[in-house]
Formats: structure tokens, sequence, C-alpha cells
């Protein structure tokens, strides 16, 4: 007994290194990390979990303005070098990425479609926006108003009150909100009426989104996706654009309130 002990000994040590080393051997899955405006974010959430267990990556997905001069909009977030592998955001704004070499221009993929709708708190009366006429009313006649510092809010903002002739009887009560969803201020009772794409306004609890503004006062923001040119695993990242452009992935971009378009 005493002889075998040491045998047995000896091999349990032995085996002990070598399942170690089997272990810390095997490879950690590949780490994407995503931009995702708030726009589009919901359908990236959406498809994560069954992508990830199908592929063998891990996607970690990180709220990011496509504009603004808040520090976690993702033109901001790339020229400070902080890692990133793939955005998901407003085209116009990635079309001045590509321009500026943050993303690759073959990699650009446009997905969905978003429109613009209004919101109020959870149980409050619905404001007629039918109409033009209405829309404007409604407008004019609200306590207070929000809107993003991104594509909707400098649409809004910048373009459609003044078309419609209501941009100075309304300025003291708009607010532009930076860096936070517009229908989480509106949940809290900070504005009457707030407005922001309907992908935007969808994922939020306590609003009522009272529906699209007139298609006459309406722009459509096209939301598109590309790879960082820095990015460390570029093929995963176009694996992943190609999976997010394709009809595989259109349910969940329309369950989040865009209209894909999907190859």
């Amino acid at each position: 007994m005493k002889k075998i002990l040491p045998y047995l000994l000896s091999a349990a040590v032995a085996f002990i290194p070598a399942a170690f080393t089997q272990a810390a051997t095997s490879p950690a899955p590949v780490q994407l990390i995503v931009l995702s405006s708030g726009g589009i974010m919901a359908a990236f959430k959406a498809i994560t979990p069954d992508y990830e267990q199908r592929v063998g990556v891990k996607l970690l997905g990180e709220v990011a303005p496509s504009m603004g001069t808040t520090p976690q909009a993702i033109p901001n977030r790339l020229a400070r070098q902080e890692p990133a592998d793939v955005v998901l955001m407003v085209s116009a704004a990635m079309d001045k990425l590509i321009k500026d070499g943050q993303v690759d221009p073959k990699t650009r993929v446009d997905l969905g479609k978003s429109y613009i709708a209004m919101a109020v708190k959870q149980g409050a009366p619905h404001p007629d926006i039918s109409t033009m006429e209405a829309f404007k009313q409604t407008l004019l006649d609200a306590r207070s108003i929000a809107y993003s510092d991104s594509a909707s809010g400098m649409y809004l903002s910048r373009v459609l009150f003044n078309q419609i002739h209501v941009a100075d009887r309304i300025q003291n009560k708009s607010h532009m909100i930076p860096a936070e969803p517009v229908g989480e201020v509106i949940a809290r009772g900070d504005a009457q009426i707030g407005f922001q794409q309907l992908s935007e306004l969808k994922p939020v609890d306590g609003i009522d989104i009272v529906g699209l503004i007139p298609d006459q006062a309406q722009q459509m923001t096209l939301y598109s996706a590309g790879v960082v040119t820095r990015s460390k695993h570029p093929e995963q990242a176009k694996q992943l654009l190609d999976f997010l452009s394709s009809s595989a992935a259109a349910p969940a971009i329309k369950a989040s309130g865009l209209d894909p378009i999907a190859k």
C-alpha cells in the first residue's frame, strides 16, 4: 500500500495541471462592441441572445446617440478612439464618419426606416395630431414640449417649426433633450408632449404613444450600420451586419418600430 500511494498521488498531481491547461487554452468567445443609437437598440437587443448562441460571439451593446455634443455620442466616442467594432446609427451621421475614415465604407448597410411620433404621459389626454392644422394647434396649446438632440429633434426645431410658423411662439416652452430618451422625460412629467423616433419611444414605460405626426410634417430617418475601421474583429463584425441586413432580422426590426430594409 505504501508503494502504491506515492504512485497514485503522482498521477493525480500530473492530471490536475493537464486539466487546468486544457481549460486555460479553450479560446474565449470573440466580443464585439456595438455602439447603437436608441432608435435601433431595441432591434439589436432582440436578436442578440439567439445570435450569440448560434454564432458563438459575445455582443456588448452600448446606447450612444448618432450625433450631438454629449460625450456619449458615437462620433465623439470614436474621436476619442474608444474601442468599438460596429456602429448602428442614423445614416446621415454615418456618412460623415465614413468621410472622416472612422467607418469602413465597404461595410455600410441600411437597416430600417424610422418616423417621428408623439407621446404623452401614460393616462394623459391624447391631443389631436390627425391633421396639420390639429398638429399645429396641439403645439400651440401644449404647456411644454420635448424633443431629442438627434435627427428628429434637429429637424423639428430647425426646419418644421419654422415652416409651420410656430417656432417663435413655442420657443420658451420647448426643450431639446440631450443624452436621454424623450419618453423618459415625458414619463416623469417633465414635459407634456414629446417627439422622437417611434422606435425610440416604444421601449419606454410610463408613456402613451399618440401616433405618428402627419405625413406633411413627417421626415423619414434611415438607420444604417457599419464596421469601425479600428475594429479588432472586422470579419465577425461584418458577419453581424450581414445578419442584421438579412430577412432573418427583419421581424425584430419591424417589431421595434422601424420599417426594415432587408436584402
